[in-house]
């Protein structure tokens, strides 16, 4: 039996979707940008929702919307993928990297150690669809507004450090009643090819921002900046007599395709209402199979303030050591189960290593990573093919360690 990891969920509906977008004539920014925003505020209840070609350019935004650049610390998580420390260093900001908890998301305790004078955001990470702290965090920036020094004027009307959540893999999830989306003052979603929610490239930037602030202006800005600075996206120059416009600001490309859009238009309603229980199902068969296994470490799924998306399934292997793990991978692929490591700390890379971080200084993030084994999960898997996978994971695990 051959099972992939991670195959991109093609309904009847999508395919009508694009077909649509490909007949209209319009396969760039258009309307299905704006249906496909209009239903992620929809369905996570953030204020405004921006449609960007990739969660990486999203971070890139709101940090340059923030006015962040160089002398400027961005706290982040050693564990995570580069996206998030890279959209930090394209701006010119140095990343802050941090230790992480065991449930593989970003520490308090080591978020209040970093904070100084020249921290002007926090990404936190939604690992695996699992949502961060969210009341502590923002309660945290709150309690650490004397020591921010603010240097641009939406640093001036905010007032205290950014929190720019990097949901890349959190779309569906929960915390404290409320989606991922409305947790926090900016979100960013990734729609990647391998996420709940795909465009095959893409991402969202999602507005809640307090007061002062009013978030259509903030989208109209991003919107604008998203679009080299352009005051008419292509749509609009290409009506009668629509062609004169202006460039405002220093903007980027980095706008997304209504040939694109139209994926997640189709996906996002079956998403919410069929897609997201069903990788709940699933989750959930993974976790009562493997509670009864004494080497298994279970990711977190469901607790009285959070319920994860269920992205991935983050099993560790307990007190296995990197080369342990490794040995489980390859005899697990030898029997046709495609499963992946998420992620390797940035400090283990060699950029980040030449940039002078050092893997002793995130042991928590290193004890996760060289125990963890990500397994399928997604809709189109069978009953027959769910326990072929805990067959041969267990099978591969018992004649290793």
């Amino acid at each position: 039996m051959k099972i992939p990891f991670s195959p991109p969920y093609i309904s009847d509906n999508v395919i009508k979707e694009v077909t649509d977008a490909l007949e209209s004539g319009w396969i760039t920014t258009g309307p299905k940008v704006k249906r496909l925003e209009e239903l992620v505020c929809q369905y996570t209840k953030a204020p405004n929702a921006l449609g960007v070609n990739s969660a990486t350019s999203g971070l890139m935004l709101a940090l340059k919307w923030f006015g962040i650049g160089e002398g400027d610390e961005v706290i982040i998580p050693a564990y995570t993928y580069a996206a998030t420390a890279l959209a930090v260093i394209h701006v010119g900001a140095t990343p802050i990297m941090v230790d992480i908890e065991d449930d593989f998301n970003i520490s308090l305790k080591a978020i209040k150690n970093a904070i100084t004078e020249d921290t002007k955001a926090i990404i936190p990470v939604d690992i695996a669809g699992w949502p961060c702290d969210y009341d502590a965090i923002n309660h945290l920036v709150d309690n650490t507004r004397d020591l921010f020094q603010p240097t641009h004027e939406n640093q001036e009307k905010l007032g205290r450090i950014v929190v720019i959540a990097d949901a890349a893999h959190a779309i569906g999830a929960q915390y404290k009643n409320k989606f991922v989306g409305e947790t926090t003052d900016i979100t960013v979603f990734s729609f990647h090819a391998v996420k709940n929610v795909t465009t095959a490239e893409g991402g969202a930037i999602c507005l809640n921002l307090p007061k002062p602030f009013v978030n259509q202006e903030e989208y109209n800005y991003l919107r604008c900046f998203s679009l080299n600075g352009q005051t008419k996206d292509a749509f609009t120059k290409s009506k009668a007599g629509g062609w004169r416009y202006d460039i405002i600001y220093p903007g980027l490309k980095m706008n997304l395709p209504d040939l694109l859009a139209a994926v997640g238009v189709a996906q996002l309603p079956e998403y919410f209402e069929t897609i997201l229980g069903k990788r709940k199902e699933i989750f959930t068969f993974y976790q009562e199979y493997f509670a009864a296994k004494e080497w298994a470490v279970l990711p977190p799924f469901q607790n009285d303030e959070k319920i994860s998306s269920c992205h991935l399934y983050a099993l560790r292997i307990k007190d296995a050591s990197e080369a342990q793990r490794d040995a489980i991978i390859d005899k697990i692929s030898a029997n046709g189960v495609a499963v992946n490591v998420h992620f390797q700390p940035l400090p283990l890379l060699t950029l980040f290593k030449s940039y002078g971080y050092k893997i002793e200084d995130y042991p928590k993030a290193f004890n996760n990573y060289k125990a963890e084994i990500s397994l399928p999960i997604y809709p189109q898997l069978t009953e027959e093919e769910l326990h072929y996978i805990v067959a041969t994971i267990a099978n591969a695990v018992e004649t290793t360690i």
